[in-house]
């Protein structure tokens, strides 16, 4: 029993409602597959926040007609089509449907469109080679802590500073000499390496 109007309508508003929250969308032929292999692709994808819609060229066109962000897509509409629409995670989303294309060998990536600019399967590459979303955090995090290391490093060596200082006119105090000197010079070589140890940080 083929669809009525209204589950037309339906379907073309959750494409719709789907696009609107996604930055990518990655078109594939999936002739072939089987409704296990399709459910096991989904459950890949999950992971990075990507849904995949299987549904009519027809329907999809629909959805996309008024849009210009998705637009492109119209020359990637032909033959049996799923589309993977991705969030935000697209470098995970490329890689999780990289490692599903290896194991099944049978689906065939036409294209995708971000931005409302066409990709063709060498831009998707290079968008796959990208650090995952994870994988900046981690990075950014990593930064910052050794920033703040350096910091913490440099601070703590100033009171080490300071006590060479007072030790210098304990010293100077009980051999008889100048202690007005021996705190100039001190206080002199623990500015020194204060401000060594700010720039040090700073680095």
């Amino acid at each position: 029993m083929g669809r009525t109007l209204e589950n037309k309508k339906e379907i073309v508003a959750d494409l719709k409602e789907t696009l609107s929250e996604s930055t990518l969308a990655l078109v594939i032929e999936y002739q072939g597959l089987t409704v296990a292999e399709i459910s096991d692709l989904r459950r890949r994808l999950r992971p990075s926040g990507t849904v995949c819609k299987v549904t009519k060229n027809t329907l999809m066109g629909i959805a996309i007609k008024d849009d210009e962000k998705w637009q492109p897509m119209s020359e990637l509409l032909n033959g049996s089509s799923a589309f993977l629409l991705v969030k935000e995670d697209f470098s995970s989303a490329i890689k999780a449907y990289q490692e599903f294309q290896k194991v099944t060998k049978k689906t065939e990536l036409r294209g995708g469109v971000l931005e409302g600019r066409l990709l063709k399967e060498p831009d998707v590459k290079v968008l796959g080679d990208l650090p995952s979303k994870e994988q900046l955090i981690a990075q950014i995090a990593g930064a910052i802590n050794a920033l703040a290391t350096k910091i913490a490093v440099g601070i703590n060596e100033v009171p080490g500073s300071l006590a060479r200082a007072l030790q210098a006119v304990s010293e100077q105090e009980q051999s008889g000499g100048s202690t007005d000197a021996a705190v100039q010079d001190s206080s002199t070589q623990a500015a020194t390496e204060a401000d060594s140890s700010t720039e040090t940080a700073a680095e």
